[in-house]
């Protein structure tokens, strides 16, 4: 299989140095794995061009007892420990959430919420199965509506969830980071806010009075952690540009890429927001090394019906930059 033919919503590859294997995972699509139900399938490749039909590495229903069966959105697979751990996040409709009073303006939300958050699951292979450590909750706190969740460990040691708070619950989404304890099956202490989407100032600039209810809402989409060469803290990050200028001269919002920066080191910021990488109704991407040692970034383009689509980077101190779109590998479009 190449990426052209491969449904492929919001990517992530591990490149395993003792196989020489790219694993990509993304959610379970049974007309392609041949498995029913909610999950995570991965493809695997020793090129990243040329892949192997996938299998699926973790299946809702094979957990017992679990809180929910529906999303598998946003799969990611971190060693740690010596085991491998996924991330994904799962969703239950008929778990409905409090209503949150009105916000500061006095407008109420809109929306209903239910019960969303991203589970840790743990297996001794790459190709799992996977097992979830926790099966009557999320692992963030169950009141917030979250999702895509992601491991990052601190200087100290300390592994750490980073996730988007939904706009659903926020109005202008947040990024928010959490403390997990040693097995990555619970959290320890409160969130720490980090961000809000619409401190992004090719968003932010669009908002009259700095109310953001007024516009649609801002979303907070698929962090990733990164740590560069000066010894800040990058953050791939996902939202919805406001007003942008299609390559047709129509103006409308899109899905784009884009990142922040801690030049601190630390988690907590101040992070400083960055014009979007890649445009075109692209995103949640997340960047990796390939075995001759060069900065790829994958994502999905478009949002409906996504596909896979490879970029060369550079990182320079804490600037990342596009360097070229492998079209070579992923079928262009």
């Amino acid at each position: 299989m190449r990426l052209p033919g491969m449904p492929l919503h919001d990517p992530f590859v591990v490149a395993d140095g003792e196989t020489r294997t790219y694993h990509l995972y993304t959610s379970n699509v049974p007309s392609v794995s041949g498995v029913d139900g909610t999950g995570t399938m991965v493809y695997r490749s020793h090129d990243l061009r040329d892949w192997t039909r996938p299998v699926v590495v973790f299946r809702t229903a094979e957990q017992e007892g679990i809180w929910a069966t529906d999303g598998a959105w946003a799969p990611e697979v971190h060693a740690w420990d010596g085991r491998y751990y996924l991330f994904t996040t799962l969703h239950n409709e008929d778990r409905p959430l409090p209503v949150p009073p009105p916000d500061q303006w006095g407008v109420p939300f809109r929306t209903p919420t239910h019960m969303r958050g991203t589970i840790t699951a743990v297996s001794d292979s790459l190709l799992g199965p996977f097992t979830v450590l926790d099966p009557a909750r999320p692992v963030p706190p169950e009141h917030l509506m979250t999702l895509d969740g992601t491991l990052y460990t601190d200087p100290s040691g300390q592994p750490w969830m980073v996730y988007a708070h939904e706009w659903l619950q926020t109005i202008d989404g947040t990024m928010e980071a959490i403390r997990l304890s040693p097995d990555l099956s619970r959290t320890t202490g409160d969130p720490v806010y980090l961000f809000k989407a619409s401190d992004a100032p090719w968003t932010a600039e669009q908002i009259p009075a700095g109310v953001p209810h007024q516009l649609p809402p801002y979303i907070t989409d698929g962090p990733q952690l990164y740590h560069t060469p000066d010894g800040s803290l990058l953050m791939l990050w996902s939202t919805y540009e406001k007003n942008a200028a299609g390559r047709d001269g129509t103006v409308s919002g899109g899905y784009v890429q884009t990142y922040a920066v801690s030049r601190s080191g630390d988690v907590r910021g101040p992070w400083e927001q960055h014009r979007p990488l890649v445009r075109d109704d692209s995103g949640h991407g997340m960047l990796f090394r390939t075995f001759d040692d060069r900065l790829m970034m994958i994502l999905h383009r478009p949002f409906e019906n996504a596909r896979g689509k490879l970029y060369e980077m550079r990182l320079r101190d804490h600037e990342l930059k596009v360097l070229r779109r492998r079209d070579d590998l992923d079928g262009g479009g």
